[in-house]
């Protein structure tokens, strides 16, 4: 970059933790903006400015802001100065609240803890995000076949993301930014039809990879009880999958996971990790690199992400299991199912999905109302492609309510209604089922129980 003749560089959601580049760039002269929500080492890199509500001693209190998040704060602040320095006069101030929406879609997708500021910069942001004046999420809303209307966190966080994501997991980079920075209708639906094509590529290798990963880690034992977190790793596994896939696994499992992909020509693995709540991932991941592991990594409680030398991906695997030990006693202590109210299902209406939607947008720390159905019969059970279940739960007064359970077929949930299985209590969440002109709810199942092993 410097060669080329840039003197300034901003990062945006990267350079909190790159302390040795960032230390190269200001040795030739190179001057960094880094603007990040990452945790960060005690010494921050060397860069003109550090913009990140989780530096040591910052005391925003702000530090569940996604990195779009923290742009849009920063937007808003270099509005203001600019004011007061007099540069908007005679000219019009730029309006920040039409990128709103941008800011919504980063804390939705990034899996963000939505409450307080962060709460009301997604609300917001989703409120913008329902007039669809945004020419590339409108074309891109179009490529996935769904209609325009009031957007809700399903529409960042499974419809648009996904497909953003895309491009720089398996094709181009740069098509979600072109995407979502066009002001021309038809490059827009060109760069949306580009980037559904390769989300369903995205699909097919994320599949692949899975089902090779569930092998591994089965046929090795390492998802045992007595194991704190799952490290498995394979030869060019692509990189752009293997954070999705360890966030599969870890639904699976419901312990911390990093899935690797190595390199097998340079024997350098990447690797992506999702974690469970209670434990802190992206710290042990910062003891790994502090122990000299790793040849970089870093993240957050959540999530993180890593680069490590194949040959020592066992002694990192080691490492983390002792590291996470003692939080993942802990964390299994708390990890039961704490349900919102018990319902029957005739209570499974419309009418009260449409009541607690006033408390959305949901995520991380303002979780969607969880129910429970006691006693209820799967019944009409369909296996769908993907792993997914659909079946009709019957009280035992008769009463129904649609549901579906994802990616379970071949787990103990899936295999019990796949059975059709009486006399189970379930745990989910009311989602609007509005299809083919309905405006009905379906029960997304979440976990299981027969009381007649309790």
């Amino acid at each position: 970059l410097k060669a080329s003749g840039a003197d300034l560089v901003v990062t945006v959601d990267c350079g909190a933790a790159a302390n040795e580049a960032l230390a190269h760039a200001h040795s030739i002269g190179l001057n960094v903006v880094v603007i990040d929500h990452h945790l960060m080492r005690h010494e921050p890199p060397k860069a003109l400015a550090v913009v990140n509500p989780n530096r040591p001693g910052c005391n925003s209190g702000q530090g569940n802001l996604a990195a779009a998040g923290v742009v849009f704060v920063l937007l808003a602040a270099l509005n203001r100065e600019a004011r007061g320095r007099g540069l908007f006069e005679g000219k019009a101030e730029p309006d920040i609240r039409q990128w709103l929406d941008l800011a919504a879609m980063g804390a939705i997708c990034d899996v963000t803890g939505l409450t307080g500021f962060n709460r009301a910069l997604t609300s917001l942001g989703l409120g913008v995000m329902s007039h669809w004046r945004n020419p590339g999420l409108r074309a891109l809303l179009a490529a996935a076949g769904a209609e325009p209307g009031p957007a809700k966190s399903n529409h960042a966080g499974f419809i648009l993301g996904p497909r953003i994501n895309a491009g720089g997991r398996i094709g181009k980079s740069d098509l979600g930014a072109r995407l979502l920075s066009t002001d021309d209708p038809d490059e827009a639906r060109m760069l949306a039809q580009e980037l559904d094509a390769l989300n369903l590529a995205r699909r097919e290798v994320e599949a692949e990879v899975t089902e090779q990963a569930v092998r591994r880690v089965e046929a090795t034992g390492a998802h045992a009880d007595d194991s704190a977190a799952v490290v498995v790793s394979g030869e060019d596994w692509h990189p752009g999958v293997v954070g999705i896939v360890a966030g599969r696994l870890r639904e699976r499992w419901r312990k911390p996971v990093i899935v690797i992909g190595v390199d097998a020509i340079n024997g350098v693995g990447k690797g992506s990790g999702r974690s469970q709540p209670g434990m802190n991932l992206g710290r042990a991941v910062q003891s790994a690199w502090n122990e000299r592991l790793l040849i970089a990594g870093g993240g957050h409680a959540m999530a993180a992400g890593l680069t490590v030398a194949a040959d020592r991906i066992d002694e990192l695997r080691a490492f983390l299991n002792d590291r996470l030990s003692a939080e993942r006693v802990e964390a299994v202590a708390q990890d039961w199912v704490e349900v919102d109210a018990l319902i029957d299902p005739r209570a499974a209406t419309r009418d009260l999905f449409d009541a607690f939607e006033q408390l959305a947008p949901y995520g991380p720390a303002n979780p969607e109302p969880l129910f429970a159905l006691e006693g209820v019969q799967a019944r009409e059970p369909v296996a769908m492609n993907g792993g997914h279940v659909r079946c009709r739960l019957v009280g035992p007064d008769g009463a129904s309510v649609r549901a579906i359970a994802w990616r379970c077929a071949d787990l103990p949930t899936g295999k019990a209604l796949l059975a059709g299985q009486g006399g189970l209590n379930l745990a989910g969440r009311l989602k609007a089922d509005d299809w083919n002109g309905r405006r009905g709810v379906q029960f997304e199942i979440e976990d299981i129980a027969d009381p007649r092993m309790v």
